[in-house]
């Protein structure tokens, strides 16, 4: 099985439990006289099967992701720090920008010029710039990380 495929099943395994989790809250209390929709101790066993699936399956993401390099990022864990990183950084890049170029500010507009001038204390273009560059970089990262994915076999 490819790396892409385990992550696709460990998405569909955590997407189950969810549902599965909803199910037994909504079924494990009953009004006397009537029954439940659901069996809640069937579901919370089926829960804990595909609990236990879904821990294997991350193992061996993690073991096959911290065992497999590609290239000049590292192995695909330390790819993945640098795609997290990178998109904290241009979160912070992105927001900072918006912050002294005045958006989601509300009232923060002269109306007359007898009114305290707002200056704005960082470069908004060059803070635009490097989030631009930021996000090619996060895009470009992920084209390799998705890449690997789809050419590593997943380690038992």
């Amino acid at each position: 099985m490819r790396l892409a495929e385990a992550l696709a099943l460990r998405a569909d395994a955590a997407r189950r439990v969810e549902q599965l989790r909803a199910r037994i809250v909504g079924n494990a209390r009953f009004q006397e006289g009537e029954e439940p929709t659901e069996d809640a101790a069937a579901l919370l066993a089926e829960a804990d099967a595909t609990l236990d699936e879904l821990q294997v399956l991350i193992r061996r993401i993690n073991r096959t992701n911290a065992a497999t390099g590609i290239g000049a990022d590292g192995t695909i864990t330390d790819a993945l720090a640098r795609r997290d990183v990178l998109r904290l950084r241009h979160a912070a890049v992105t927001a900072a920008a918006d912050a002294a170029a005045g958006r989601n500010q509300p009232g923060m507009v002269r109306q007359l010029r007898s009114e305290l001038k707002m200056i704005a204390a960082l470069p908004v273009a060059e803070l635009r710039v490097r989030a631009d560059a930021l996000a090619r970089e996060i895009r470009e990262l992920d084209v390799r990380i998705q890449r690997a994915n789809w050419e590593v076999d997943l380690l038992d």
